[in-house]
């Protein structure tokens, strides 16, 4: 049986998120926030994730409220993991912090407690390096929206203990998540390998003025983007012919970016300060009225996909 008492250290982006997925699966969550500025920063968002969900008639009033009454922010780290059998760390990317914050929970926590981490690109074998009981730490990556995107990647350590995986595993699915395991402590995981080299060559088509960056985005959105959402590049090239995709490969790979780093007009932006919805201009330009627009179609259309999944 598994214990639906969960803590979530980090109540930004990520962590109210993670709070809102396990929640609507029937989980009790503890959420742990820095400050006081963060809690009332991550109960807001997570009341107006609520509201979209029951606009959208994923869930009903009724169910807004037991679910809201299921999380409870506070900014002690001590109440917050009191009783956990799972932490979720989702604290900011910087090593040293996560190092240290591991460190003291691996001696405050009982050893049948398993730590996790939300990271998306640090290994876990270096997070856990200042642990004595290393075997006790994975990697649960999920991605953002993480109540609407069902991935999360499970990343072992070089000493995670297989029993943490299957922990791990079970209490992911149990949140009516899709979880897979990544075998090995490889950078970026899974995922994020994928969508970078997907980065890398979109750049490179811009660099050499094959294509504009509207043309390249359509391209993705209305031929790959809806493919790949039933099947994955195995399958692809298997239902495409393995012949045909070898052939092809033969001749593309060498054509293909193998570029490094970032390429210029990337760098250029960068420079420039400009970051992208963020504050304002990127490779678009970002007003208000067009960064709520693209927030509001991305976030319908997954919730359409989590009705799919939920077979509402």
């Amino acid at each position: 049986m598994i214990d639906k008492n969960i803590s979530i250290l980090g109540s930004g982006t990520m962590g109210h998120s993670i709070a809102l997925t396990a929640a609507l699966a029937g989980f009790s969550i503890k959420v742990w926030g820095n400050d006081q500025h963060d809690i009332e920063r991550g109960s807001k968002e997570l009341h107006r994730k609520l509201g979209i969900l029951v606009a959208e008639e994923v869930i009903d009033e009724s169910k807004s409220k037991e679910i809201t009454e299921r999380i409870q922010f506070t900014l002690s780290i001590g109440k917050c993991i009191q009783d956990a059998s799972f932490i979720i760390e989702a604290v900011p990317e910087i090593l040293d912090l996560k190092q240290r914050l591991y460190e003291q929970l691996d001696q405050r926590c009982s050893m049948d407690v398993i730590l996790a981490s939300n990271t998306s690109g640090l290994s876990p074998t270096a997070i856990a390096s200042r642990m004595k009981h290393p075997e006790r730490m994975i990697v649960t990556h999920f991605w953002n929206p993480a109540h609407l995107i069902p991935l999360v990647e499970v990343v072992r350590g070089e000493k995670t203990a297989d029993k943490t995986v299957k922990k791990a595993l079970s209490l992911l699915s149990a949140m009516n998540k899709k979880p897979i395991e990544v075998k090995k402590d490889i950078l970026g995981s899974i995922g994020n390998r994928l969508q970078y080299a997907l980065f890398r060559e979109a750049q490179h088509i811009l660099e050499i003025g094959a294509a504009t960056v509207e043309e390249i985005d359509a391209a993705v959105r209305y031929s790959i983007g809806r493919r790949l959402t039933v099947t994955g590049p195995f399958m692809t090239a298997d239902m495409g012919g393995l012949d045909v995709f070898h052939h092809i490969s033969d001749y593309l790979f060498k054509d293909l970016s193998i570029a490094p780093t970032s390429l210029s007009t990337m760098k250029t932006l960068v420079a420039e300060g400009k970051y992208g919805q963020k504050n304002g201009a990127g490779f678009y330009q970002w007003s208000p009225e067009f960064s709520e627009k693209m927030n509001a179609e991305r976030e319908k259309e997954l919730i359409k996909w989590l009705k799919m999944d939920l077979m509402i």
